[in-house]
């Protein structure tokens, strides 16, 4: 039974980084992994995505390049200020300018670096490095 399909998302890249897969399919598909997926592109940790519709939920297969050392979900899903991104940067990741964190925004799914750029905050969703 699945409960979070982004964490089940993350948790499927990762252990197939772990152990030098090239490629993962990720099923169910959903819009919140698609853009989660589209800016660990954007960030260069994945190389690229695609979407395959199976009839039922769909299924994204990702090629890896091996450039993820941790990523997953942040729970509970705390709100964050455009002030408190240092806080959550030495939180989550494990060196200044070495990772991001992703949120959603009322600007859409973005990454800290973005949101600050922005000026605008919005609730923690995930980590990658």
């Amino acid at each position: 039974m699945l409960n979070d399909t982004l964490a089940d998302a993350l948790s499927a890249i990762k252990n197939a980084e772990m152990v030098g897969k090239f490629e993962v399919v990720v099923k169910p598909a959903s819009k919140l992994i698609a853009n989660v997926l589209k800016i660990m592109k954007d960030y260069e940790y994945i190389e690229e995505f695609e979407f395959i519709d199976d009839g039922k939920s769909g299924k994204f297969i990702v090629k890896l390049k091996g450039r993820i050392n941790k990523c997953g979900v942040i729970k509970p899903r705390f709100s964050v200020k455009v002030r408190e991104f240092e806080k959550w940067e030495s939180r989550y990741l494990p060196a200044r300018n070495l990772g991001i964190l992703i949120l959603t925004t009322s600007k859409g799914v973005l990454s800290h670096h973005e949101a600050k750029k922005l000026g605008i905050g919005g609730e923690l969703l995930a980590y990658v490095y």
